[in-house]
């Protein structure tokens, strides 16, 4: 067993699915956390749960808060509708409706939290910032600031002396690339979901920016997407 412990953000999609198999690879002790936070649905969960337990995760916590209360993103506001189109060449430069205003602040901050109760110096996110839909906190920057942040804001960053990082494996790789990382890992992506708005049962809709970005990672290595039927 690994005696070095990493707090893992694990939606269920992809990207994180990938993290988590880095940071086992790393020799970490896996501690998951996933949020129910007012999305449209919670398949998602269901497949953050199996990876979990695909990759022997000490232990997955399910954190509920409700930022769809505020709504202002299409994932957690049902009178948006989710951007849909039929190639990656429809996927606009700005900011998409599907955003979700300061999510990952507001996720990386209780993982922080859960961080510093297991005494973990460690977190790992998933950010992506090519291939990606856009989104202003999956950049480098802001994860450097909020490294910074971290150890002036915590008892074991002030005393551990900025020891607190913040992992991002996958933040300069393609879609392609993760996916071919992450089946090196023995990832199984039938296991993910990365879908903005998906159908009864967890079925992908195969035209959100997220499954066009998907199928194309996986076209780009020759091999079948294993969640399309």
């Amino acid at each position: 067993m690994a005696n070095k412990k990493a707090v893992v953000l694990l939606s269920g999609g992809l990207d994180s699915a990938t993290c988590l198999a880095i940071a086992r690879n790393d020799g970490f002790e896996l501690h998951a956390i996933s949020f129910q936070y007012g999305q449209r649905h919670s398949y998602e969960l269901d497949r953050a749960k199996s990876l979990a337990e695909q990759f022997n995760a000490v232990s997955h916590q399910v954190v509920e808060i409700n930022l769809g209360q505020f709504g202002g993103s299409a994932l957690t506001d049902p009178s948006l509708a989710v951007p849909k189109s039929n190639d990656v060449s429809g996927i606009g430069d700005s900011i998409p409706i599907t955003y979700v205003p300061a999510r990952n602040t507001v996720f990386l901050s209780l993982a922080l939290a859960y961080a510093e109760t297991i005494s973990s110096k460690d977190l790992f996110i998933g950010v992506n910032a090519l291939d990606y839909s856009g989104y202003p906190d999956c950049r480098r920057e802001y994860i450097d600031a909020f490294e910074r942040m971290a150890n002036l804001a915590t008892k074991l960053g002030v005393e551990g002396e900025n020891s607190i990082k913040i992992h991002t494996p996958l933040v300069a790789l393609t879609k392609a690339e993760i996916i071919k990382k992450g089946l090196s890992l023995g990832v199984d992506y039938a296991r993910t979901l990365s879908c903005y708005d998906p159908g009864p049962d967890g079925v992908p809709c195969m035209h959100c920016d997220a499954c066009l970005l998907r199928l194309k990672g996986f076209a780009e290595n020759g091999i079948k997407d294993p969640s399309v039927a």
